[in-house]
């Protein structure tokens, strides 16, 4: 063991580790932020490619669907294919995607560009995290790992905010004119600097494995995106569409996940969970990503339509929040590597608990303000909670799992977006809905503003329960031993 751990540390000394850094970290902020950049845009890009809200909502649905579709394969193609192959393969797709989408002259051709650039984004964000753990030691990765919180929670944080800036003066066309620069820098950097690190084992392709996952997660993320998307004519939940593919997709998860249990060498392998802090740790990032994302469509959408302000305000009040939370992430790193998870985390939901509660409150007549500063409480015990319990639980694992327990926890993310966000746009018309049914005249702009404003505070109670189960879920969270193999490998023997 001993000869193995100094093997390992003289390896990770040869790594060009800041090149590779910043190959890795750019593309991904530039992938991710790609993914609620268009959030902000929704609206003024329904009249201009003349399609209705539904229709519109594919650009994230789709997006989204590619994501939940490719991340859980993603375990399986690190060990087929080099580092560098799947880096350049993921940065030629999400290139060619920006490429056509800043060219893109109506909806068709957009929603294909969207399909390419998630491609990319579903193969570099295992890849990303797969790559830290390889070059990083131990005792140095909460810090590394900081540094992809700051890309994870930042870009997403802060899509609506720079394409707010740049609608208010370029037409929408330009959210991706800026964005490819970047891509072709990261993958100049890359073919430049990045070697081959992953080892390659090239486990037996189960295609029934690949079909299982696709329909299971496939059919997860477009049945509650369909339900969030059909939200507005109501009974989104009940329409055969939705009921089939949730259905399906829950199905086909139970067979995936009792045949990669059976398997010798499983696709996705779920043994992973047998490690408690690494479940423990996906719990708390799969509750995480329901309140961040599903706030962050909810606070514009009611910034615009309920408050009336333009998508560049709406995208300044966001801002402050979504720098601080950029920026402490690798500060919150480095406090793990010192004091472990524990109070991090804890401190984190009980803050994020109390904005919640708060926003439950939020009217026309609330202050920007107040506003503004919730969202920087909020954003700063969001970055208290994600990257302790991530790196927590991936330190946990012996370094065999690295490919599968990545490729669980960027599954569950992503699905735990499209699920976030569907619940809380359902909840939110439903909300709307019962109180416009309460009333004598419906149709009038006071009680049309009085119903979406109850729908979105319906939307924010959704969170504050997800909230809370996740602060008592804190309190089972344990500093895995660093350095300890045992500490690493419990659970098997």
């Amino acid at each position: 063991m001993k000869a193995g751990s100094v093997q390992d540390q003289e390896e990770t000394k040869q790594y060009k580790v800041l090149p590779i850094l910043f190959a890795m970290l750019l593309s991904g902020f530039i992938g991710l932020f790609g993914e609620t950049a268009l959030n902000v845009a929704l609206t003024p890009l329904m009249t201009l490619l003349e399609v209705g809200p539904t229709t519109i909502q594919w650009l994230t649905t789709g997006y989204l669907l590619v994501l939940g579709i490719l991340v859980p394969v993603s375990g399986m193609l690190l060990q087929w294919f080099t580092t560098r192959q799947l880096f350049t393969t993921s940065l030629i797709f999400s290139i060619a995607g920006t490429f056509v989408a800043a060219l893109a002259p109506s909806f068709e051709l957009l929603l294909v560009a969207r399909v390419l650039q998630a491609v990319g984004t579903a193969l570099l964000l295992p890849l990303m995290f797969n790559t830290i753990l390889v070059i990083f030691p131990i005792e140095k990765r909460g810090a590394a790992m900081g540094l992809i919180g700051l890309v994870i929670m930042f870009a997403p944080a802060s899509g609506p905010s720079i394409s707010g800036l740049i609608l208010a003066n370029l037409s929408w066309h330009w959210i991706f004119w800026i964005s490819l620069p970047f891509f072709i820098i990261s993958l100049v950097c890359g073919l430049l600097f990045l070697p081959n690190i992953s080892k390659l084992t090239k486990p037996k392709i189960d295609v029934i494995s690949i079909i299982l996952s696709t329909l299971g997660f496939g059919g997860v993320v477009y049945g509650f995106s369909s339900a969030g998307g059909h939200g507005d004519t109501g009974g989104g939940w009940t329409s055969p569409v939705v009921v089939i593919t949730l259905v399906v997709g829950v199905v086909s998860l139970l067979l995936f996940s009792i045949r990669q249990l059976r398997m010798k060498q499983p696709m996705m392998d779920l043994r992973a969970f047998k490690y408690p802090m690494f479940t423990i740790g996906l719990i708390l990032i799969f509750i995480c990503m329901m309140m961040m994302l599903s706030s962050m469509l909810i606070l514009p959408m009611y910034l615009q339509q309920g408050m009336a302000v333009t998508a560049l305000t709406a995208g300044l009040v966001l801002l402050p929040g979504s720098l601080l939370n950029g920026f402490l992430s690798p500060v919150m790193g480095r406090l793990f590597d010192k004091f472990g998870p524990k109070w991090l985390v804890i401190i984190g939901l009980a803050i994020v608990a109390v904005v919640l509660f708060m926003y439950t409150g939020i009217t026309p007549t609330t202050a920007l303000g107040t506003i503004i500063t919730m969202h920087v409480f909020m954003m700063i015990g969001i970055s208290m909670i994600m990257m302790p319990a991530q790196t927590n639980g991936l330190n946990q694992l012996p370094p065999e799992y690295y490919p599968h327990g990545t490729a669980i926890m960027n599954t569950l993310q992503q699905v735990s977006g499209a699920i976030g966000t569907a619940v809380a746009v359902s909840i939110l018309s439903a909300g709307q809905t019962r109180f416009l049914s309460n009333v004598t005249n419906p149709e009038s702009p006071e009680n049309q503003l009085a119903g979406f404003t109850s729908g979105v505070q319906n939307a924010f109670v959704f969170a504050l329960v997800l909230a809370v189960i996740g602060l008592v879920t804190s309190f089972f969270i344990k500093r895995v031993k660093v350095g300890s193999q045992q500490g690493q490998q419990g659970p098997m023997h």
